[in-house]
């Protein structure tokens, strides 16, 4: 399959990677100007966790193949887009006339409706998943790593179309598993709150080093979690019951497993640690999760007193 990965970021380049030494040509939208600037490969540290938990350590210098124009009468089989959510429309609005006939897999978070956010793109063409990897650029290395599964499903009004089965068989024959879910748009949402439970206590205490090593920490971004539940509801989100029953668990316990999930030899963590060394979760990246709810929250008339006590480690 010949890939197209939407810029030059962790995301696009972990998996582009990936996608190439599996067999597939991969190359790389960036703006004008960046190729020059990026150099024509990547010097890779990256902890590839499809064959073992904990890991495999990979050292390369890979060439990559860059492009700083997009026509509409390209022969590109998939574009990749994983940006920031609040990159999105950007990179929706300048793919809507590039797209052609190629499939579409956006590959990161949201906290807006996803079929609004993507009405600029054809509707058919469009494949919804999530990776399960990070880190970040250290100078010219990119340090991070990925597990072995990444996340597809479908939003509201889309099914597993027959480009949905060729994104999933192409991750499949890469060696990573897919968790399916069947209501992706829910999916997002509770991750994303995930997100800004953990982003508004990593800001708290110091930084996400500090919060994953104590339970205590730990615990206080769960009673930040379970709080926005009433908010995923007012948006409209349907959370499955076993999600809700684990987040109304006693928080000291669900801070304590947690805390132990995330031991120093353990890949989620490294791959956070990599992300805060890098400067990729600073303060204005980390910030918008915690801001963008509590924001929707007043719009939607919730209120969420534990994270607005904590407002101004994020505004």
């Amino acid at each position: 399959m010949k890939i197209l990965m939407f810029g030059r970021g962790v995301i696009a380049t972990e998996y582009g990677w990936a996608l190439e030494k599996a067999g597939n040509t991969v190359e790389f939208y960036v703006r004008p100007g960046r190729a020059a600037q990026y150099g024509h490969s990547v010097n890779l540290e990256i902890l590839d966790g499809r064959v073992t938990s904990k890991g495999t350590l990979i050292k390369e210098k890979w060439p990559i193949t860059m492009r700083e124009d997009l026509q509409e009468d390209h022969d590109y089989d998939l574009i990749i887009l994983s940006v920031n959510h609040n990159q999105f429309d950007e990179a929706a609005a300048f793919l809507s006339s590039r797209i052609s006939k190629t499939t579409l897999l956006i590959f990161n978070n949201l906290w807006v409706d996803p079929q609004t956010a993507a009405s600029q793109l054809p509707k058919d063409q469009v494949v919804w998943g999530f990776p399960g990897g990070g880190g970040g650029f250290d100078a010219a290395t990119l340090k991070g790593g990925f597990m072995k599964t990444i996340y597809m499903g479908t939003v509201i009004g889309s099914v597993r179309t027959t480009r949905y089965l060729s994104v999933r068989n192409l991750f499949r024959e890469a060696g990573f598993s897919i968790s399916e879910q069947k209501d992706f748009r829910s999916w997002l949402w509770l991750h994303f709150v995930l997100n800004a439970g953990l982003a508004a206590q990593a800001l708290q205490v110091g930084g996400y080093s500090k919060l994953m090593s104590s339970s205590f920490h730990l615990k206080h971004s769960f009673l930040l979690m379970r709080e926005m539940l009433p908010l995923l509801k007012a948006k409209g989100a349907r959370l499955q019951p076993g999600v809700v029953l684990l987040l109304n668990l006693p928080a000291g316990m669900l801070g304590f497993i947690m805390q132990k999930f995330l031991g120093r030899a353990s890949l989620p963590r490294l791959i956070m640690e990599q992300l805060a060394a890098s400067g990729h979760a600073s303060y204005a990246l980390t910030s918008l999760y915690p801001r963008d709810v509590l924001a929707d929250a007043r719009k939607l008339g919730v209120p969420l007193p534990r994270l607005t006590a904590l407002e101004a480690v994020f505004k």
